[in-house]
């Protein structure tokens, strides 16, 4: 089990950020855990049927099984070390965690056609 799997399992029994969570996911992350607290504090985690999206300040991003469409995780992560995550990964994860995810019963690429 990964430090990532350590702190979701114990949010998800918690049901929300303490601050000892806080601090375990900002130790392991650093910036991008806080980057990633703040979003899901902020409700820009969307779920749709298709994909989970985060939304980020300039572009929203498809988050799926960790994978990221963002820059960060295509340059700058080892993909073999599932504890190199960018921040919208760990978003998403966190906020699964303590269900706090903004639902959409609809299809993110028929949202995206329409933006």
């Amino acid at each position: 089990m990964t430090a990532v799997d350590e702190w979701e399992q114990a949010l998800a029994a918690e049901g929300s950020l303490t601050p000892e969570l806080v601090d375990r996911i900002v130790s392991l992350h650093g910036d991008r855990g806080h980057r990633a607290i703040e979003a899901v504090g902020e409700e820009r985690v969307k779920s749709y049927r298709d994909f989970t999206v985060v939304v980020g300040h300039s572009e929203e991003y498809v988050v799926e099984d960790d994978g990221c469409s963002c820059r960060d995780a295509e340059y700058n992560l080892d993909v073999d070390d599932p504890e190199q995550l960018c921040w919208h990964a760990i978003a998403v994860r966190v906020a699964r965690a303590i269900d706090e995810l903004d639902k959409h019963d609809m299809w993110y690429s028929d949202v995206h056609d329409f933006i």
